[in-house]
This record gives C-alpha cells, sequence and structure tokens, in this order.
C-alpha cells in the first residue's frame, strides 16, 4: 500500500469505530503505528482487533495482544518476518493463542509454510482467507486500482513489475488447495474455511458448523472439491446439476 494511503489511528476514526452499531466490526492495523490504549479501548467495544501490514517487533506485537488483538491478517505476508534473533510479528503470531489467515493460493505462501503454521497452531486458529480482487468469478483478467494498472497473471494479481497485488482466489480453490498441496485432510481445510472463522468473528454460536441449533449454511462438494450446490439458511440457492451427479457417483 502506498504511504500516503494509511492513516493513523486518531481520535475521530476510534469514535467512528467504536460508536454502537449492529455486527461486526474488524480493523486490521499495525501495532507499533498505535497506541496500546487504542488498541485496549477497540476491543472494550467489540471490535475484532487484527495486525497486518506491520513491521512490529515481536514485544510490539505481544504487547498488543496483551491489550485484545485478536487476530492476524494473512500471516507471513506484509509483515515481519520469524528470525531467529527477531521474532516479529510472525513469530509473536505462532507464540500466542490468536487466530490468524492464510492464502493459500501457491504465490503467497509456499505449502511447508502453511504445515509450519498448522503444527504451531493447530487448525482450531487458522482461517483460509482469499484477499481476493475483483477479477474473481469473472473473465477480466486486469483492472484499475487507485489508478494503477492490475492484471492476472499465472492465476496471480499483480502490479505491472510482478509485485504481488492480491490474488484470483475464490474459497473453494483455497480449500482445494490446502488438501492437494499441503497434505492436509478435508475436514481440517473445511475447518479453516467455516468453523474456525465462525469463531474469530464470535459467531461459533450461530453458525460455522452442521450442528443442531446452528444456521443452515453450507456448500456441497464434488469429489474433486468444486462446489455443487449451495444452501443458506436451509434454503438452495444454486445448484449444479452436472456437479451434483458427480457427487453421488
Amino acid at each position: 500500500h502506498e504511504a500516503h494511503r494509511i492513516r493513523k489511528l486518531d481520535s475521530e476514526t476510534l469514535a467512528l469505530l467504536t460508536a454502537p452499531r449492529r455486527g461486526r466490526v474488524m480493523l486490521t492495523l499495525a501495532p507499533e503505528q498505535c497506541a496500546i490504549e487504542d488498541i485496549a479501548t477497540l476491543t472494550r467495544h467489540g471490535v475484532i482487533v487484527s495486525a497486518g501490514h506491520s513491521d512490529a517487533t515481536y514485544d510490539e506485537a505481544k504487547r498488543a495482544i496483551g491489550a485484545g488483538l485478536s487476530g492476524v491478517t494473512h500471516l507471513f505476508n506484509a509483515m515481519s518476518p520469524l528470525h531467529h534473533r527477531a521474532p516479529g510479528l510472525v513469530g509473536a503470531a505462532l507464540d500466542s493463542n490468536i487466530w490468524c489467515g492464510l492464502i493459500v493460493d501457491d504465490a503467497h505462501l509456499h505449502p511447508a509454510a502453511v504445515r509450519i503454521a498448522v503444527k504451531a497452531k493447530g487448525v482450531d486458529r487458522l482461517m483460509l482467507v482469499t484477499d481476493a480482487m475483483p477479477t474473481v468469478g469473472t473473465d477480466a483478467s486486469e483492472f484499475m486500482l487507485q489508478g494503477k494498472r492490475i492484471i492476472v497473471r499465472n492465476g496471480v494479481c499483480v502490479f505491472t513489475d510482478g509485485t504481488l497485488a492480491g490474488t484470483h482466489l475464490d474459497m473453494a480453490s483455497a480449500l482445494r488447495n490446502t488438501v492437494e498441496n499441503t497434505g492436509l485432510s478435508v475436514p481440517d481445510a473445511a475447518t479453516m474455511a467455516s468453523t474456525t472463522p465462525a469463531h474469530f468473528l464470535s459467531l461459533g454460536d450461530q453458525r460455522g458448523a452442521l450442528a443442531t441449533g446452528l444456521r443452515a449454511d453450507w456448500i456441497c462438494l464434488d469429489r474433486d472439491l468444486r462446489p455443487a450446490g449451495t444452501w443458506i439458511g436451509g434454503i438452495p440457492l444454486a445448484i449444479d446439476a452436472p456437479a451434483r451427479l458427480r457427487a453421488s457417483q
């Protein structure tokens, strides 16, 4: 992100984020750029605070976690890395009980990094995220963002100089990549795509699993782990007849 587009967490923004409202408010911030008191205020008002796009030291990140920060946005990407003498934000994330998102598209993360994260934290603290750009689900091969041209190259969104700009990844593909490329089981990958995010958002008592009393939202996958049908609140909204046939074979 360009420096002039990054804003400080000033009193006006703090008031906006903590104002009473329905639903969930989630904020990604760089802990080293914020006062610990402000992070505590946000979490006290129910804001879900996540660390990301940050060069925080291990100690800075741990202080933020102590103040209520509960997540890390796309772990490993755009943050201070794990070094044996300077563990950084990655080290603090792996060395705590907070939730972390992972972009499993084979461009943002090596499969081994995913496995390492799972061994350190378990699937009940890791979430699949897409970091998707507007090209997902379309035939578009490029678009403009804040005056810059972004193109889809080898299934990834990049700037014209080749720098990663985001993903061309949907959640079904993220789940499939997790199973096929990292060796995780389908139940573990499904947990990372549904149950864990629900708990991160404090919605685990409403959705995120197929259980009595929870909202009946689910996706049926065929044997190739491609969507065959989608139900929201128990109502079928999209059924792929050929995929449904493959799923039954």
